[in-house]
């Protein structure tokens, strides 16, 4: 394998290449057209070839990192110069054809994905090939290219500006690569020297510095703290064995999601905040909430953990299985399966969640808000993530002055629904079923309300104190007495961002 010096070597020489081609994202996307970028999806690379059949660098780049296909050695020459396809090959990330070809030529050897991180910027990724648009043997030792988990992380980190950063885990260094650009340091860490090799060369088409270190888990980066760590660990649960690392961690079932966020807390500087992908066995008897919040200490910390899936066992199984090429139902991945399944079974497991787990550095006593994020939502939950953290310490400096909400002026959030559901009434007409508010940014989350509920929430302008309004719905409708169930709904609510504060 060449040198990782020599790969991110030729990488920082091909930055400029890559820029002045406009080799993004969205460039790929506008000329492959849905059709194709639909394709590229389902791994078939006859469609993107045929939107992609012109000889221009842009439509070269797409055919050797897009669709996999050999090119012309004189189209690839054209393409990346400087850069020349002996240096591609020297450093591992092209490959000559003419051995095994009909035709002369190249291919690549490595992935490159662009990704457009917003404003402008788009960074490039190495990995590598995933097999999807050119079968390939399977091989435990490789390092994936940018997933739907990645994405999940990316769109799930708080993207404050901070001091020091941790990429644990780093894989092709996506997370550390989008993190660099907010962040005056970050180290990125991995057990896999391949996964190291392809995150420096990453962070050099990228045109970003991370500081990468290899070695297991947090002992790269013993007796340090940061401002920031993402985490997306080989966090597939299982019976402890080593199949793939990207994916398998060699802990029996959810070890490594608990591994790392029980250690979590020591490498935090104080307000610093961690945002992970995790997985949790569900068991009869073991409320998952129990479970997670078990992991983390009793004083010192905030955590924030959202299910966003739950697994059945079986389904879970198969899905893995296929992951990496095998049949669930014959041969080596029936006995796989098999195998897989009887250790949920002797360990009692009866699902599999699946989410992120943020964790804050906080003095006192540690607060841990377990909630299930099932619904669908499109925007960053990695701004919500900070929100909330900010709500939850003025709930709780409220607390500690022996305050609540009744004396605090609040106002609807701009992006707050009402929505009203009947049903027909076997009488005649509607009958009224639920009241509902939903935001409709964020996470979306979504209360049922009662009809003196919306009547409280409309009269939150940010004009009067909570308390004055309760008073003012007691007098008007003769109901009560109203404030303790009406500050249980704003506390609720204000943690979620319906409301606001007014001052």
């Amino acid at each position: 394998m060449p040198g990782s010096d020599q790969l991110t070597h030729t990488c920082r020489r091909l930055r400029p290449v890559l820029l002045t081609i406009g080799f993004s994202e969205a460039a790929v996307r506008d000329r492959l057209g849905p059709s194709a970028a639909g394709a590229v999806m389902r791994g078939e690379p006859g469609p993107v070839l045929t939107a992609a059949e012109g000889s221009d660098p842009l439509d070269t780049l797409i055919q050797l990192f897009v669709a996999h296909a050999r090119v012309d050695r004189d189209d690839a020459e054209c393409a990346l110069a400087p850069v020349t396809v002996d240096d591609g090959i020297a450093c591992g990330l092209l490959e000559d054809t003419d051995a095994d070809e009909p035709e002369a030529g190249v291919r690549a050897a490595l992935g490159i994905r662009p990704l457009d991180t917003g404003d402008g910027v788009t960074d490039w990724l190495v990995s590598d090939l995933d097999g999807r648009m050119r079968p390939r043997p399977d091989d435990p030792e490789q390092v994936m290219g940018v997933g739907h988990a990645s994405l999940s992380l990316l769109r799930a980190t708080p993207t404050d500006t901070v001091g020091r950063a941790l990429d644990l885990g780093t894989g092709c260094g996506v997370q550390a690569v989008a993190v660099a650009r907010r962040a005056g340091t970050v180290v990125a860490t991995d057990l896999s020297e391949r996964a190291v090799r392809y995150a420096s060369a990453s962070a050099a088409l990228s045109g970003v510095d991370v500081e990468l270190r290899r070695g297991p888990w947090f002992l790269p980066v013993r007796g340090e703290l940061f401002d920031l760590i993402v985490a997306n660990p080989p966090f597939v649960v299982g019976a402890g064995a080593v199949d793939h690392i990207y994916r398998d961690s060699g802990l029996d079932l959810d070890g490594a999601s608990e591994l790392v966020v029980r250690e979590l807390p020591d490498h935090l500087a104080p307000g610093g905040t961690a945002a992970v992908l995790a997985s949790w066995v569900h068991r009869e008897g073991e409320p998952w909430p129990a479970r997670v919040s078990s992991w983390l200490p009793a004083d010192g910390v905030e955590a924030w953990v959202l299910q966003r899936d739950i697994a059945d066992p079986a389904l879970y199984v198969g899905t893995w299985l296929r992951d990496e090429g095998l049949d669930p139902r014959i041969g080596p991945g029936r006995a796989k399966s098999d195998r897989w399944l009887q250790r949920f079974a002797e360990a009692g497991v009866t699902g599999v969640g699946f989410g992120f787990v943020y964790v804050r550095a906080a003095p006192g006593p540690s607060s841990v808000v377990c909630e299930e994020l099932a619904q669908p939502f499109d925007d960053p939950l990695g701004p919500e993530a900070t929100a909330h953290f900010v709500r939850m310490a003025y709930l709780r400096r409220l607390a500690d002055d022996g305050a609540d909400l009744a004396g605090v002026r609040l106002r609807l959030a701009p992006d707050v629904a009402l929505e009203r559901v009947s049903v027909p009434d076997p009488e005649g007409g509607w009958s009224e079923a639920v009241v509902r508010v939903t935001r409709m940014g964020g996470p979306r989350w979504s209360h049922e309300i009662d009809d003196l509920g919306a009547r409280l929430l409309a009269g939150c302008s940010g004009a009067l104190p909570l308390g004055e309004l309760v008073d003012l719905l007691e007098a008007v409708t003769d109901v009560g007495p109203l404030l303790e169930p009406a500050l249980a709904l704003a506390t609720d609510l204000f943690r979620h961002g319906f409301l606001e504060l007014a001052e």
